[in-house]
């Protein structure tokens, strides 16, 4: 875990979650951006993943494993006694509806960024079915992800970086896979769960990654006094990443500063 402080007395913190085969790196200039804005940022590599043991890379024995290393995150930020925000991307995403339908984190907003919710692309009926048999007997088995940078954003520098990437993982386990499944139908049978915190929801309208109908779906049924969901009509998956990434957090950072007067903040 870490953290960059703001240079002023902060308005808030945002903790980020990243998404699947990534790492924290991949988030400097969405970082520098909150904390140029006068927002401390605390954020980590998910187990598996990043700067986390190699050995494990693209494993995880449970996707609890996900939620109780957010919740440290979230905890963490409690000590800057400001309000704090939580923000996940992808599969990150889909590890903030879960940790908050398990844990009860006190939050002044929630952002999703294209919520992993149901994949485009699923493994043939042979692989799924294999993947069950796998799991229960050889879950540590790898196989490719099957996900390229090309397919997340169009942002060319982006996909220069990635591709010289020695962090990024390119294989998961069976175990990783199933946990997977298990958490995304879990985000909609447990909805009834989700809090009454205000969400925010983007999505890129040309996803290739994340089922956008299903994220859509997820938002219509969620129960919540405020939640919004903006789409980027040419957006790929990684919209942080996208040519139309300033206009994005600038859409994202007046969620948090609308959230933040509401409360009795002045927001300067």
């Amino acid at each position: 875990m870490w953290k960059w402080e703001a240079d002023q007395d902060p308005k808030a913190v945002i903790v980020i979650v990243h998404g699947a085969m990534e790492h924290h790196g991949r988030y400097n200039w969405l970082i520098e951006m909150w904390r140029s804005s006068g927002y401390h940022v605390i954020m980590g590599d998910l187990p598996g993943q990043g700067m986390t043991s190699r050995s494990q890379r693209g494993h995880i024995d449970s996707f609890d494993e996900y939620i109780f290393e957010i919740k440290d995150w979230v905890q963490t930020a409690y000590q800057f006694n400001v309000p704090v925000f939580l923000l996940g991307h992808s599969m990150g995403g889909l590890a903030v509806t879960r940790t908050l339908q398990e844990e009860r984190l006190n939050l002044a907003g929630v952002i999703l960024s294209a919520p992993c919710l149901d994949l485009v692309n699923y493994p043939s009926n042979f692989l799924n079915l294999t993947s069950l048999l796998l799991n229960k007997v050889a879950p540590q088995i790898k196989f490719s992800s099957g996900l390229t940078i090309e397919s997340a954003t169009r942002n060319e520098d982006t996909r220069d970086i990635a591709l010289n990437d020695s962090l990024f993982v390119t294989k998961v386990s069976v175990r990783w896979y199933r946990e997977l499944v298990k958490a995304m139908k879990l985000a909609f049978t447990n909805i009834s769960k989700v809090p009454d915190i205000p969400f925010l929801v983007l999505q890129g309208g040309n996803d290739k990654i994340v089922n956008k109908q299903a994220v859509n779906d997820w938002f219509n049924k969620v129960s919540l006094s405020e939640k919004q969901l903006k789409v980027w009509p040419n957006c790929y998956h990684e919209i942080f990443s996208e040519p139309e990434r300033e206009e994005i957090f600038q859409y994202a950072k007046n969620f948090v500063e609308t959230r933040l007067s509401s409360l009795g903040y002045i927001v300067k």
